[in-house]
């Protein structure tokens, strides 16, 4: 039901967390300011809880925006890109980068980590009905959901690698001690 920003405003690291501490109880249901009171009152009645004012320490409900990067000031710095929860922004090292509009979830994730502040967010000019919202928020999981799985296969093929290294170094420093021994023993027989 949540709309799958993965923002963080409500406290948690993302909607999935958030969510699993609704149904556990140990959060409110009034936490997701791009859900505004729409979603309070969606969540109240699938959990049965009561309907509760947004929780202003979590920011205040903001029309649906999209990151636009002014790409003759982006220095290629590549902190949006890993900021971007959903891999909507594409670019290079060094080199101008770009947001997806269509697969950006407005969660602003992008901007703090900016050094050049050349991220602005546009309002979303279209206005989506309760089952477009849905639409959107699955495709939007099912794009965080593969950022994360990349990112770990990713982590999986350093270690692998840092592991094959450690090996092959290991291996060098054994034969280098097994050489130095049989120098050591030509020496003594030479002597």
């Amino acid at each position: 039901m949540l709309p799958q920003t993965q923002c963080r405003q409500c406290g948690y690291a993302g909607c999935r967390p958030y969510a699993e501490a609704i149904a556990e109880g140990r959060a409110g249901i009034n936490r997701c300011p791009p859900g505004g009171e729409e979603l309070v009152r969606e969540l109240a009645e699938a959990t049965g809880r009561p309907v509760e004012p947004l929780d202003a320490s979590c920011g205040a409900p903001a029309p649906a925006a999209v990151a636009v990067i002014d790409e003759q000031a982006c220095i290629g710095c590549t902190l949006c890109i890993q900021a971007c929860p959903v891999d909507a922004i594409v670019g290079a090292a060094k080199l101008m980068h770009t947001v997806i509009a269509a697969e950006c979830t407005g969660c602003r994730l992008c901007l703090p980590p900016c050094p050049v502040d050349c991220i602005a967010m546009l309002e979303r000019q279209e206005r989506l009905g309760r089952e477009e919202r849905k639409l959107r928020a699955a495709h939007f999981k099912r794009r965080y959901e593969a950022r994360r799985a990349r990112l770990e296969r990713e982590r999986a093929a350093r270690r692998a690698t840092e592991q094959e290294a450690l090996a092959a170094r290991r291996k060098r420093e054994i034969l280098e001690r097994v050489i130095a021994r049989a120098r050591e023993r030509l020496r003594e027989r030479s002597d």
